[in-house]
């Protein structure tokens, strides 16, 4: 199945070197450029894209307002791009509902398996985003949470594992089950906890204190 992709970046070559990059991936394919944040909004709305890699700083509405848009109407995943590792723009994302962020000067490599971990739902974050950086946006974002009852011991240890970074293949490996059946739990956490991704998780894991080893 392709994945599709929305490229939103203000910069033409900056766009033409992105959408060269998904190109060359056989299983991905660009199905929309936008220079602004309000294109980037129309495009997701009038494409059904599966990913929009979404530069921070966007004209006349900013990257992290156009996610907040794009998230809050659909399925849309968004992958957060910029040139700056600053906490304040990782904090923006997150709030956003971005289940991404990577720095414009990763690898080609690197940006073609963050789109495929966004799209798949399949992992935490492209590299760039720290435990230590989630766990304070937690802190930061809301009070602490009471873990909801229906939530069994099983998926209390997945949901550490998730919270660790680890990806569904890793967390069979950890915990001694099939990768069919980890994808299975990480699927009744996101449902039981109402979280759009793996991102909602962690930060959900630490809200509840279950990340830090509270009961």
């Amino acid at each position: 199945m392709t994945v599709r992709v929305v490229v939103a970046d203000d910069q033409a070559l900056v766009r033409a070197g992105l959408c060269g990059i998904i190109g060359t991936a056989p299983d991905l394919a660009v199905v929309g450029e936008a220079t602004t944040g309000t294109e980037a909004v129309a495009l997701a709305r009038d494409t059904h894209p599966d990913v929009v890699l979404m530069d921070v700083r966007m004209p006349d509405m900013d990257g992290i307002e156009a996610s907040r848009l794009i998230t809050s109407t659909g399925t849309v995943r968004v992958l957060m791009l910029t040139t700056f590792d600053l906490d304040e723009y990782v904090y923006g994302a997150l709030r956003a509902g971005a289940s991404g962020f990577l720095l414009k000067d990763a690898p080609p490599v690197d940006l073609l398996a963050a789109v495929r971990v966004v799209a798949a739902g399949d992992a935490l974050l492209a590299p760039g985003i720290t435990r230590r950086l989630i766990k304070e946006f937690a802190a930061r974002s809301a009070p602490a949470l009471t873990m909801p009852t229906g939530i069994t011991r099983r998926e209390r240890e997945v949901l550490v594992l998730v919270a660790e970074g680890l990806s569904n293949s890793e967390i069979a490996r950890r915990l001694h089950i099939t990768h069919g059946t980890a994808k299975t739990h990480v699927g009744h956490l996101l449902t039981k906890l109402g979280a759009r991704d793996r991102v909602q998780l962690v930060v959900l894991a630490h809200r509840t204190g279950l990340a830090d080893g509270s009961p």
